[in-house]
């Protein structure tokens, strides 16, 4: 059993190494360089994820790989507006848009949890229905992509452009890590690209309907998930 073992071990070493010294040799390069050097390397085995608050790294990964996949998590709780923006994307860019669902539908969570259980469990919730149907959706990828942005949040600050994750064992792309919101704003509004309308209703990050606000005056764009809790990440980024 151990030597069946050795294989993908040496494998999985031999992706991190590729992954730290990628990180160091792209750290300068421009957020299509970036994706360019992920669509090269990986080909079909690489994706990107979007959770269709904006389609700009969709829209880059396009550039750099015309027709790649693009992996929406549907939670059930999204807002309308997310929906949207979701087809609208795989309406008019050249990408291939995948829909990944929880085991549980809302419903059927709400009779085996109890109803609002992003209100008494968060963390769980999340599990269930983001980090699971997530990790199996990426099974058959070696290397993802994120929208990450330094910029976001404390949490996110020393994001690199190009790192390991080690929950999954895959190579993790963050092209835009280095951007700010002023960079985003100046490509959406030079490519013209998808946003989704709660972006320009006082939203500064999009989630889950139930568990996302609005922004107070000064606040980070993150700020308005889970508010009040002292969670600010969903699990999908550690």
């Amino acid at each position: 059993m151990r030597a069946a073992q050795e294989p993908d071990t040496a494998a999985t070493a031999e992706l991190r190494a590729l992954a730290e010294q990628a990180g160091r040799d792209l750290e300068d390069a421009s957020a299509l360089d970036i994706l360019r050097w992920a669509a090269d390397t990986f080909g079909a085995r690489f994706c990107v994820t979007s959770s269709m608050e904006d389609a700009v790294v969709a829209h880059l990964a396009a550039r750099a790989r015309p027709g790649v996949d693009v992996v929406f998590l549907d939670t059930g709780y999204h807002f309308p507006e997310t929906i949207g923006t979701r087809d609208a994307v795989e309406a008019v860019m050249d990408v291939n848009v995948i829909t990944l669902v929880p085991e549980l539908t809302v419903a059927e969570q709400d009779a085996a949890y109890g109803p609002r259980l992003h209100e008494r469990d968060p963390d769980l919730c999340c599990a269930m229905r983001k980090v699971k149907p997530l990790e199996e959706g990426l099974a058959g990828y070696a290397a993802w992509a994120t929208g990450l942005r330094r910029d976001e949040s404390p949490t996110r600050a020393n994001t690199p452009v190009v790192g390991w994750d080690e929950k999954r064992r895959k190579v993790k792309v963050s092209p835009i890590a280095r951007w700010t919101q002023d960079d985003v704003d100046a490509y959406v509004t030079e490519h013209g690209v998808l946003t989704n309308p709660l972006l320009m209703d006082g939203y500064g990050s999009v989630g889950c309907a139930p568990c996302t606000r609005r922004l107070l005056d000064g606040e980070d764009a993150r700020a308005g998930r889970w508010a009040g809790r002292a969670k600010t990440e969903c699990g999908l980024h550690g």
